[in-house]
């Protein structure tokens, strides 16, 4: 599996880095490098690896951390080299949050850093192969009823029990495990659930503030998932295509199947024989609309759009937020992300 290029789009990407310095001032120059950021004072300096992780970080750590994320906005994470100045930015860190597989660059940077406290976010929950893998395109098993929602989706995910027994999470991404948990807000509840624990541990004089702040950013999420699940309960199809097959979990938990024209990889071209099974496909399941991101080309969209008679939409993966965004926030921009599947999927 191609790990370099498991996440596409900007600052969100696949991967996730927290990094906290010692108590020392974290100068908005520290920032200049690495995209978001902001500083002062006696906060905990944290380095988030992409805007998933900076969310995370900013939303859980409050007033008492400095965040700053190593992927500017618009910046394909998959592609970020970092700058000598980044890299000693986490060895200042007092605490690194990433995601592990989706920028080596980080990975190799956070292991030779000698951080103590670095949190990988795939480790925070259980990762799945939604079968990019097996047949290149990224349409394993997503569209399977059920997933997640019999027990009124708790936070601790047994719908996905198929792979719970990895309870090692030594995934490493070389089993094609996919790296978009974010995109499940479930998923991401209990990633969000092990941040603040992690942070309780790195900073216990402010252990309560982060506990507070983990119970009212897993509220939110939980009525994220709400909102996903009874908006699409009930549509004319079950099936959408997009250009970049990062919503395996999202269509995994909602009971949707998601078609992808290259797989995990937003830039592969597909096959000819890819493109002519997608138009039996939208024939034959109903599908109306074929979904591209903003941080990449549209061209293979329009170009299957065109041939299909479909529509296209933009379905963010919310890899970073840009002045592109349909969204201030990861909040926002995933109801966004609803609204324009409940308009292509038929919801009633």
């Amino acid at each position: 599996m191609n790990v370099r290029r498991l996440i596409p789009t900007t600052a969100v990407a696949g991967a996730v880095v927290l990094g906290l310095t010692a108590l020392s001032a974290c100068s908005t120059s520290d920032t200049a490098d690495g995209g978001n950021g902001s500083g002062g004072g006696d906060k905990l300096k944290v380095t988030a690896s992409f805007y998933p992780m900076q969310f995370l970080a900013e939303r859980i750590g409050g007033e008492h951390v400095a965040v700053t994320s190593l992927t500017k906005p618009g910046v394909e994470p998959h592609d970020l080299e970092l700058t000598p100045r980044q890299i000693g930015a986490i060895s200042d860190s007092d605490y690194v949050l990433y995601l592990k597989g989706i920028q080596p660059a980080v990975d190799d940077a956070i292991v030779q850093s000698g951080v103590k406290n670095t949190v990988d976010a795939a480790t925070l929950t259980t990762l799945e192969d939604h079968g990019a893998e097996v047949d290149g395109h990224g349409h394993g098993h997503e569209g399977e009823e059920g997933h997640g929602h019999e027990d009124e989706h708790g936070h601790e995910d047994e719908a996905h029990g198929e792979h719970s027994e990895d309870d090692g999470h030594n995934h490493g991404q070389d089993g094609g495990a996919d790296p978009h948990i974010w995109l499940d807000p479930v998923k991401y509840a209990e990633v969000a659930q092990g941040v603040g624990k992690s942070l309780e541990k790195a900073d216990p004089d402010h252990a309560a503030d982060y506990r507070k702040n983990t119970e009212a950013l897993v509220a939110e999420l939980n009525k994220l998932d709400k909102a996903y699940e009874s908006g699409l309960k009930n549509t004319a199809t079950k099936t959408f295509i997009t250009t970049h097959s990062a919503f395996g979990y999202l269509a995994e938990r909602y009971g949707l199947t998601q078609q992808g024209i290259a797989g995990i990889d937003p830039e592969a071209e597909p096959t000819p024989a890819r493109i002519q099974e997608l138009h039996t496909i939208a024939e034959k399941e109903k599908a109306t609309t074929v979904f591209f991101e903003t941080l990449a080309s549209d061209r293979t969209a329009k170009t299957l759009a065109k041939d299909t008679g479909l529509k296209t939409d933009v379905l963010d993966p919310l890899e970073g937020i840009t002045e592109k965004s349909k969204g201030a926030d990861y909040i926002e921009v995933m109801e966004s992300n609803l609204t324009a599947l409940q308009k292509a999927l038929g919801a009633k």
